[in-house]
């Protein structure tokens, strides 16, 4: 599995691809931002941030790419570039047909780490020694994204299970509620002729014993 992982961001939007399958070593194939000026428009930046990703995705041609999920942050003004450069990030990925994943910081500081609250020295040390690097990655968004692309190497596979069972479960409950409306809707079936003289043969025979008895 190969995985472009992308740490959104306007000014840095760090970008790192890994490739591997969960329970063996993974490789790193690359690792950089993707950087644009502080004082250009923001459609100029929002172009820039395309270019850069349209060509990791050239170069690389991830199977799956993974962005971090944008949070509630107190600047408004950072989150709102952030939420821009992910957007920008998923169209990329969405335009070629390649699957889209997100991930909260916490999950993937979890994933790489073992804890949900680590900082980023601790997952810059993590990616460095996962992916038997010589030096963390710098700057520090480059190594979120490459943990990015480690969480969901490691993290897919049980996704999938859980997405394959829900779609299953919804099958299920579907193919159920078919056959209950199926059923409500089909008309009772009318009495056949036998049934409906039934009940009358103990009259017949009782009136058969009375006319016996008259003639007699």
């Amino acid at each position: 599995m190969r995985v472009l992982g992308v740490d959104p961001g306007l000014t840095r939007c760090g970008v790192g691809v890994v490739e591997g399958v969960p329970g063996r070593p993974l490789a790193m194939l690359g690792v950089g931002v993707v950087r644009t000026p502080v004082d250009a428009e923001l459609g100029d930046r929002l172009v820039a941030v395309e270019q850069g990703i349209e060509a990791w995705l050239d170069e690389h041609r991830p199977e799956y790419v993974a962005v971090e999920r944008v949070f509630s942050q107190h600047n408004v003004r950072t989150v709102m570039g952030t939420a821009q450069a992910s957007a920008v990030a998923m169209l990329c990925a969405a335009r070629r047909g390649i699957p889209v994943a997100l991930h909260t910081p916490s999950e993937v500081k979890a994933a790489v780490t073992g804890s949900g609250r680590a900082d980023k020295a601790q997952v810059g040390a993590m990616v460095t020694r996962l992916l038997r690097l010589s030096a963390p990655p710098k700057p520090a968004d480059a190594a979120d994204a490459l943990a990015l692309a480690i969480c969901h190497i490691w993290r897919a596979p049980a996704q999938n299970r859980l997405r394959q069972a829900a779609a299953q479960n919804r099958l299920q409950q579907a193919v159920a509620r078919h056959a209950a409306a199926q059923a409500a809707q089909a008309p009772q079936a009318a009495p056949t002729p036998q049934a409906a003289r039934a009940p009358q043969a103990p009259r017949a025979a009782h009136a058969t014993q009375a006319t016996k008895g008259r003639t007699t």
